[in-house]
């Protein structure tokens, strides 16, 4: 028998969003840029939030900056942290390419970097210290791993519509590859429609209504990347007079408050948890970073899977 893993048996506790107060918060006090992607989710508002509030907490000055979904705007902001000559600098990355010279720009000041929620792809690996957020692989394979559960007793074709995030970004390139490499085991599996919706709401909406147009009632699935482009999707779904998590199935990522609001309306199956609640982890990196200690190259969060059947029960302990 296959053993569950620490994030399965938390998933539903709402344990992994339970922190208590370090002691290294008794610490330096630091100056921390934070090169935020912007505001585009629910996630995202709950990550930028934990970041200023464990800051807050520890004493430590954090210099913050929306980039407003711009790749340009975080190069500016990290240069702007680089002339201030900040202690550490956080960076949410936009996208993961592109970064190559202004990280050897920080480098070069022996500012450590360090990056969450997202991951990035650069020639010298030297120029991060660590990456702290989710394995986005793991996340699509537990939306497949659902789905199939959740089908097996169903015969026929399983047609497959998936709203993919913000293109070039790491959760869209990993949540798509884990997801793929579940089902393509099962050739009646099939996503018939793959596009972006920018991790929004609106462009889910958007982007679903004309997967409704194109492919009508053969959609069986929705695979979204984001809970927010879900929930965007649930209303297109409405209007075009099917019945969303019945008509067709939901399944979104990041498991906000949202998300279980659908689920207990009926309207969304199940959500994979990623947790924004970065903040404590990235505090205590930074202290490290600073003062040169070790750190490993990947500070994972905790997490599990939330299906519609216990979200009444765990709507209660959400944090965002």
């Amino acid at each position: 028998m296959k053993r569950r893993s620490f994030a399965a048996m938390l998933a539903g506790t709402g344990l992994a969003c339970m922190w208590a107060t370090p002691a290294w918060s008794q610490g330096k006090k630091l100056v921390i840029g934070f090169a935020q992607t912007g505001a585009e989710s629910e996630w995202r508002t709950a990550n930028t939030d934990s970041v200023k509030s464990a800051a807050a907490a520890a004493g430590h000055e954090l210099k913050f900056s929306d980039a407003q979904q711009k790749q340009e705007n975080q190069i500016k902001a990290i240069r702007s942290f680089i002339a201030q000559k900040v202690d550490v600098i956080i960076l949410a990355p936009l996208v993961t390419t592109g970064w190559d010279t202004v990280l050897k720009e920080a480098k070069a000041a022996k500012i450590p970097v360090i990056l969450e929620s997202r991951n990035v792809v650069v020639k010298d690996p030297t120029t991060w210290t660590t990456f702290v957020g989710s394995d986005f692989v793991e996340e699509g394979r537990r939306a497949g791993k659902w789905l199939l559960e959740h089908t097996k007793n169903t015969t026929g074709d399983v047609n497959i519509v998936e709203l993919q995030g913000t293109v070039g970004s790491d959760p869209a390139i990993d949540r798509k590859k884990g997801f793929d490499e579940v089902i393509k085991a099962n050739p009646r599996y099939k996503v018939i429609r793959s596009q972006t919706a920018d991790f929004t709401r609106a462009k889910g909406k958007e982007v679903m209504e004309a997967f409704l147009k194109a492919e009508g009632k053969k959609i069986n699935v929705l695979y979204a990347h984001n809970d927010d482009m879900a929930i965007g999707a649930i209303q297109a779904i409405e209007e075009a007079g099917l019945k969303p998590a019945k008509d067709i199935l939901v399944i979104g990522v990041d498991a906000v408050k949202g998300a279980f609001e659908a689920m207990i309306a009926g309207k969304m199956n199940v959500s994979v948890e990623c947790s924004p609640l970065l903040g404590p982890q990235l505090m205590e990196a930074a202290v490290k970073a600073k003062a040169g200690e070790p750190l490993p190259r990947w500070i994972k969060s905790i997490e599990g899977v939330f299906p519609a059947e216990v979200a009444a029960k765990e709507f209660p302990n959400r944090k965002y």
